[in-house]
Parts: C-alpha cells; sequence; structure tokens
C-alpha cells in the first residue's frame, strides 16, 4: 500500500520576550488599583494629586 503522507510542518513564529512585572507603589489615598507614576524625582498618582518625593542619592 502507499505510504501516508505527514502534513506540511507550519511555520513558526518567533516567541516575544516578555517583561517581568514591575512592582510598584499603591497610592496610599486611593488604595490599591491606583498606582503612583514614576518620575526622576517623585512619585505621583494621576487620579488625586498625592506626590512624594524620591530619595536624593
Amino acid at each position: 500500500m502507499a505510504e501516508e503522507k505527514k502534513p506540511a510542518a507550519k511555520p513558526t513564529k518567533p516567541k516575544k520576550k516578555v517583561k517581568p512585572y514591575e512592582k510598584r507603589k499603591y497610592c496610599p489615598k486611593c488604595g490599591p488599583g491606583v498606582r503612583l507614576g514614576e518620575h526622576a524625582d517623585r512619585r505621583s498618582c494621576g487620579k488625586c494629586g498625592y506626590f512624594e518625593s524620591k530619595p536624593k542619592a
């Protein structure tokens, strides 16, 4: 009998590298779910306007 043909292999896409999750601080006024934005010299909340200065190194 005739040999069965295998289906042609599909070309695979290269896997994307996933960045690890960055642990950021939450806003103490708004609570969990609202994270503080990271700036060069401070962290700030876009919802309520809370900000805290980063220590100068």
